[in-house]
């Protein structure tokens, strides 16, 4: 075992976290500055957005809801947040405190506000080249924009198989290995009859579940994440009040080590930089291309909206969540930085046990389950997109089902820097191609801004018909002959009827 993590996290890894990096911060600055910093300069429009329902009737009379046409931008954010908001949040940022030192909290949250404006970008492009079924369901992500955008069928395929076995395989046994990892820190042990009985728990609990659709993992996830992440927050605060006058130390500190202003033993300012791009990027997916699969099952009016819902979403897994985690780590006992105690969940635990009391402890552990179960559903709903890219089989989605079940068993059992050091490897993989597709893209995005950016300027609410920029090419979806965008139009024609400039 320990053979096999100094293969892929020393050498593997190596490799590929020398590029990453930089691909990121290049991504994150290039369409920063094309879109003149949208996700600083629309934070308001998020708000808006998110919140945004379908209204009104289709032809046939039928409500417009998420039974008709696709999900509710609130509904399509909360399957991207199931699978940012996990495991990813508590034990990874106390994984990247643990060995980068407290600066690499400083790099997440850089990689947080330069990825906002990536993330923007690929989840309007996934709005923008969606498809729809016969059903009525919308599919759409990096492989349809690689495909439809770029023509490179080739890389679509190569991504999709790359992102359904990293989803559905190595970041769902993350999620199960985490569980394990809390449940032992609570009942004080790490025999295999736990991690036996939590392995079968949570593949009885996923086998229910993935087999139900679309619909019932939106379900879950509206209920699960908002619930937990609430209280996750509200115990992070408390530790905040409990510990007031060390806050500006901490930030101090954060900042100070990021700089290499101030240096902790076993930590440099590398190893602060690597790992806070490694635990933001699992955790807020931003420029992985994860979360355009669940953007583009939104109904709504423009693709920029969506676009500004997922930027939202990296804002409130990062800037957020992972900082009530990085918080609650700092403000507890002195952490041995480096390579020879690499802790996760358990770091956090007992960090939290000494501001509350015990209790904390067992608290993690319960939110955890909720929390890293619903990234479960969230990882195999993106997982399952991309296989129904590949193929219709109904065969190969049953047998790739029982594998994710698998794998959710398998996680339970392996070692917590194994696990992650192959998230790492799959998440780098996934950046570098989906990057690659998105910045010859981005001009495409930067026009549907602007065409958004335009309506609203006119005081009405932007829709889209790709008849307003017809020279992007192989839209199949924005014709004008959706419900909620004739709305829409129709809406614009009474404007204009009152006198008023639509």
């Amino acid at each position: 075992m320990d053979s096999a993590f100094s293969f892929v996290d020393g050498t593997l890894n190596g490799f590929i976290w020398s590029l990453v990096p930089w691909f990121l911060v290049a991504a994150g600055v290039y369409f920063g500055l094309r879109t003149l910093f949208v996700q600083i300069r629309l934070f308001p429009a998020m708000l808006k957005a998110v919140a945004e329902t379908p209204k009104g009737k289709d032809r046939e009379g039928r409500d417009l809801d998420e039974e008709y046409g696709g999900l509710s931008a609130f509904k399509a954010f909360t399957i991207s947040a199931a699978s940012r908001v996990g495991t990813g949040n508590i034990a990874g940022v106390a994984l990247a405190i643990s060995i980068g030192g407290p600066g690499a909290v400083f790099w997440m949250w850089m990689l947080a506000l330069l990825g906002g404006a990536t993330a923007f970008v690929e989840s309007t492009l996934a709005q923008l080249w969606k498809t729809k079924d016969a059903d009525g369901n919308y599919h759409g992500g990096p492989a349809y924009y690689m495909t439809r955008g770029l023509g490179w069928r080739p890389l679509a395929v190569l991504f999709s198989v790359f992102l359904a076995f990293t989803y559905g395989f190595v970041y769902n046994a993350i999620q199960t290995n985490s569980i394990v990892e809390a449940v032992g820190g609570s009942l004080n042990s790490d025999s295999m009859q736990l991690k036996a009985i939590v392995a079968a728990v949570i593949a009885v609990l996923t086998a229910l579940v993935i087999f139900g659709g679309v619909t019932r993992i939106a379900s879950w996830t509206q209920v699960i994440v908002p619930f937990m992440a609430g209280a996750y927050i509200l115990m992070g605060v408390w530790v905040l009040v409990v510990n007031i006058t060390e806050i500006p130390d901490m930030f101090a500190m954060i900042v100070g080590h990021a700089l290499g202003i101030r240096q902790v033993a076993g930590a440099g300012v590398w190893l602060a930089f690597t790992q806070g791009m490694r635990r933001g990027l699992f955790s807020n997916e931003a420029g992985m291309g994860s979360a355009p699969n669940a953007a583009a099952t939104a109904t709504v009016s423009h693709p920029v909206k969506q676009g500004l819902v997922q930027t939202l979403g990296v804002y409130f897994d990062t800037l957020l969540v992972c900082s009530i985690t990085a918080f609650v780590v700092l403000l507890g006992p002195a952490v041995d930085y480096g390579m020879d105690d690499i802790q996760g969940a358990a770091l956090t635990q007992s960090a939290l046990a000494d501001s509350v009391g015990a209790w904390g402890a067992h608290a993690i552990t319960f939110i955890l389950f909720f929390l890293a179960f619903s990234s479960v559903i969230g990882n195999y709903y993106l997982a399952q997109a991309n296989l129904e890219y590949l193929t219709s089989s109904k065969t190969a989605m049953t047998v790739f089902r029982l594998v994710v079940i698998g794998f959710v068993i398998f996680g339970a059992f392996g070692s917590v820097p194994l696990v992650w050091a192959l998230g790492d490897t799959m998440a780098g993989l996934l950046a570098l191609f989906n990057i690659i597709a998105i910045i010859p893209l981005g001009g495409v995005a930067i026009k549907l801004l602007k065409n958004f950016n335009e309506q609203r300027s006119k005081g009405v609410d932007p829709v889209f018909h790709r008849d307003m920029l017809p020279e992007i090419k192989n839209v199949e979806y924005w014709d004008g002959s959706d419900p909620v965008t004739r709305r829409s139009a129709e809406d614009r024609v009474a404007l204009r009827k009152e006198g008023k400039d639509a």
